[in-house]
């Protein structure tokens, strides 16, 4: 038997659910709900969100309330009556009146091991914060944020060098399986719910902002590398060399005795070692490797991108940008 689907969500995360919606022959699309239209580029040209592009090829309407509570997008869901709403990274909170409207609830498919992270970034901070495992879970909505009853969950193993996109990427192919496998559970009455425990190790995956790229280099190396890779590719980490910005896309952390080695082809730091060094000092430089010196450890640089250029590897950089031991990064 099919069932109505109403589906909300707006970001690339969500369209692959939205797709495996489309093409499963259980489920029915009846409309979508995504946020409005936004300018971007020089020249401010609207552009539609990646889930109402995904919509409009399929020819499913599509609603783009500025506020989900209000009267007009909740008499047209009234209308609608669909039969379950599936939420995924919509950007608004559900109204409880929306959440009680659908016979078999409102279903949301969350980035993260539910309660592990609660909030916007639950796939970047999982990077940053150095976590061995991520995953998706699905949950039936309540009126919190990310409380609901715990329907299912898929775990994902991080690589050593994942990135805030990879993992982004991985987690939304996993999610579209997840919510199918949960959907059916629902509507078959197989479905198990189990209640976030109220005291929960839960932290609040906060939304990143292009501040929280700029690097420190007073953190441990490791910290700065998972900074590095947590922000890839969005809004990306950041430093400063000769009062430009200089985004840094790649990187890996050492300990601080590997630059007693020395270099036929290059200078290194340890031939100062007399110096008192500031975090963010260039600690090594030869023709293929610039290391920076961190609160704990060294920085290897291995892709950057000079403002106003493209990204490029750490031998073509230092082949047009003269770097030398002792010159100190940051503000």
């Amino acid at each position: 038997m099919i069932k109505n689907v109403v589906f909300m969500g707006t970001p690339d995360f969500a369209v692959g659910t939205l797709q495996a919606l489309i093409d499963s022959p259980r489920y029915q699309v009846q409309a979508v709900f995504t946020q409005p239209d936004k300018p971007k580029g020089r020249g401010k040209t609207l552009q539609m969100t990646p889930v109402k592009e995904t919509a409009v090829s399929a020819g499913i309407p599509v609603y783009q309330p500025v506020r989900i509570r209000d009267n007009e997008a909740v008499s047209v869901l009234e209308e609608l009556r669909p039969d379950i709403i599936v939420v995924v990274a919509f950007g608004q909170l559900i109204p409880e009146r929306i959440l009680n409207l659908p016979p078999y609830g409102c279903i949301n498919v969350h980035a993260s091991l539910l309660p592990r992270y609660r909030g916007a970034a639950p796939i970047q901070w999982a990077v940053l914060n150095g976590d061995r495992e991520s995953g998706v879970t699905t949950m039936r909505m309540d009126t919190g944020l990310d409380t609901g009853d715990i329907i299912m969950k898929t775990v994902v193993r991080l690589d050593p060098r994942e990135t805030g996109g990879s993992l982004f990427d991985r987690l939304a192919r996993e999610g579209a399986d997840l919510l199918i496998r949960t959907l059916d559970a629902v509507v078959d009455g197989t479905a198990v719910y189990e209640k976030q425990p109220a005291d929960s190790p839960t932290m609040y995956a906060s939304m990143l902002t292009k501040e929280q790229g700029r690097i420190d280099w007073s953190r441990s190396a490791q910290e700065i590398e998972r900074l590095v890779r947590g922000m890839n590719p969005w809004p990306g980490a950041y430093t400063r060399h000769n009062g430009r910005v200089l985004k840094i896309h790649s990187a890996a952390a050492q300990n601080a005795d590997a630059v007693m080695e020395r270099s036929e082809d290059g200078l290194r730091a340890a031939e100062y070692e007399g110096s008192a060094f500031l975090p963010g000092t260039v600690a090594e430089v030869t023709k293929r490797t610039l290391k920076i010196r961190t609160g704990d450890g060294l920085l290897s640089i291995l892709e950057l991108q000079p403002e106003g250029k493209k990204r490029m590897p750490v031998d073509a950089f230092l082949r047009g940008y003269p770097v030398a031991p002792g010159e100190l990064l940051g503000n």
